[in-house]
């Protein structure tokens, strides 16, 4: 129901002393926690805002937000061999960072080892090389696990790297109630945008809703999906669909999932989002807040979730890798420094900062600590934090809002009349749309009508190289000779026992998980789970180039 500001503020703000009660004060003025029509020559009241923690969560999922505790920061951390991106980790934790974020590399990515012929020239390249469970050991040594929050980014093998993680802990004797964390595991935006596959779709979500099943009843607190708009961006969409393309992706999960049998309510509140952070300021907070906003209503209107927890779009978002650039890399740090701006003013719950190298290589630890530097400074010194959606009401940014959320719903229904999301990839509508609009996009960079400084105005002679984070050859030697050690040394029976199982699982319809834990605790490699799911599901082709 809607409620005033005088009492939205009595029941958020209890006088009990806490901090959160009181004024904050910045340069001798008096800075409330939530501004609303009330204090302005005002609007009346508007439903579609509501106040911030609820319904319809337009001007935040949390009624305090960064007042009672700032977003997460994390930085995407991960290349060469496990020990290499253990070290970065630790520095990254040393240095103020709160959550930990994975990168691994292409090999890991596709589901391949790194003795694959088709790894050899990228292990440890783009991302840590991760085989068995050994490596994911080392890779997290020495780290608590059930203190940190950790984030994995991968899609077509991530039921193998879950559990791998899984057998971590286990083998640490903490619970897997007491892991926190997130997995992509988005496989509908990899048909979409970024094109990391092994299997079709059908199996693939399949796979998904085994790991939401399980999460939801052994690890409760760990998000098995995280509905990914990012790539959709980097793909080249616009925001509008960025927007309506993820939450439709979020859709297939959820039906597939109720199909299952799985109660919404006992799923949904642990779905997560990640959404892109580009550069066009306002556009970008309205689309989070059009998120939310589009989420919620989904939630209690079409899957008829009870529990408010249901309707909470919270999302973790990184700033705008494609709109970094390789001529006067310097000038990136600006570009990054505003774009997470936008994403705490938009209201996200997690934040990744690209680092200023990123076009050039693997970020620097220079590189690295600069972006995290970044989000630090806006959380300390800016202010920005005092305010529970310091726009809300702005004109502008309600016009965006609305606008962005309507175009998207436009987009939504047309899926819905294609048959759904999965059946729009297999016809290949969701690329076609961004494809066109990525090709507008380079076009109107070309003809000088988008401005990229540095790129097509104000070019200049470059300056002497940034010192670029290098991955010798030795690291692909040492990690492939380890392989194919662990798997020398194997109990042989005991691993073709376990790829049975699995094999079983992947036809029958058993969940997954179960099976793939206990393999990879038998030393089965990422390679040869993904084996199995190549034998039994098939591998995808792009049906723009069948």
């Amino acid at each position: 129901m809607a409620s005033s500001k005088a009492q939205w503020i009595r029941n958020v703000y209890p006088k009990d002393g806490d901090r959160l009660q009181r004024y904050t004060t910045i340069s001798d003025t008096e800075i409330e926690p939530l501004y609303a029509p009330e204090d302005s020559a005002a609007q009346p009241y508007d439903e579609r805002l509501g106040h911030p923690g609820e319904y319809p969560f337009t001007r935040g999922v949390y009624p305090s937000m960064y007042r009672g505790k700032l977003w997460t920061m994390r930085q995407f951390a991960g290349f060469g061999a496990a020990e290499d991106t253990n070290e970065r980790f630790k520095f990254l934790l040393g240095q103020g960072q709160h959550g930990l974020s994975t990168a691994f590399d292409m090999p890991t990515l596709m589901g391949y080892d790194a003795d694959h012929p088709r790894a050899r020239g990228e292990v440890g390249r783009e991302g840590v090389a991760v085989s068995s469970l050994s490596d994911m050991e080392t890779l997290f040594a020495d780290i608590p696990l059930d203190e940190v929050t950790t984030s994995m980014t991968v899609n077509c093998s991530a039921s193998v790297l879950l559990a791998m993680y899984f057998a971590t802990a286990e083998r640490r004797g903490i619970a897997l109630s007491k892991l926190g964390g997130t997995i992509q595991n988005d496989m509908l935006k990899e048909f979409i945008a970024q094109k990391e596959w092994i299997s079709p779709p059908q199996p693939s979500v399949r796979v998904i809703v085994d790991m939401i099943e399980f999460c939801t009843r052994q690890a409760p607190r760990w998000h098995a999906v995280s509905i990914s708009g990012y790539h959709i961006r980097e793909a080249g969409s616009t925001a509008a669909q960025e927007l309506a393309f993820t939450l439709a992706d979020g859709i297939g999960y959820v039906q597939a999932a109720v199909e299952r049998g799985l109660d919404i309510d006992e799923f949904a509140p642990r779905l997560s989002f990640f959404f892109n952070i580009h550069s066009d300021f306002f556009e970008e907070i309205a689309k989070l807040r059009a998120a939310r906003r589009m989420w919620a209503k989904l939630m209690r209107e079409r899957f008829g979730a009870k529990n408010p927890r249901s309707w909470l779009l919270r999302t973790h978002a990184q700033t705008a890798g494609c709109s970094l650039t390789a001529q006067q890399p310097l000038n990136n740090i600006v570009r990054v420094a505003v774009q997470a701006l936008a994403g705490v003013l938009g209201g996200t719950q997690s934040l990744h900062t690209n680092s200023m190298d990123e076009t050039l290589a693997l970020p620097s630890e220079q590189a690295v600590l600069v972006a995290l530097r970044t989000q630090q400074i806006i959380a300390e010194e800016t202010g920005v934090t005092n305010f529970v959606d310091p726009l809300g009401g702005s004109y502008a940014v309600e016009a965006l809002t609305d606008r962005l959320e309507a175009e998207a719903f436009d987009y939504i229904r047309r899926i819905d009349e294609l048959g759904g999301i999965v059946r729009a990839i297999e016809i290949g509508y969701p690329q076609k749309e961004i494809a066109e609009a990525s090709y507008r996009y380079q076009q109107q960079l070309d003809a000088g009508e988008k401005v990229m400084v540095g790129v097509n105005r104000y070019q200049m002679e470059e300056g002497p190289p940034l010192e670029l984070l290098r991955i010798g050859n030795d690291v692909e030697r040492r990690q492939v000779q380890r392989v194919r050690e662990r798997k020398a040394a194997r109990n042989s029976a005991s691993v073709q026992t376990a790829i049975t199982a699995v094999r079983r699982a992947a036809k029958d319809g058993s969940n997954l998980m179960p099976v793939i834990i206990e393999a990879v605790k038998n030393e089965v490699t990422v390679g040869e789970v993904c084996d199995v799911f190549r034998e039994v599901f098939g591998v995808y082709r792009d049906p723009a180039y069948v």
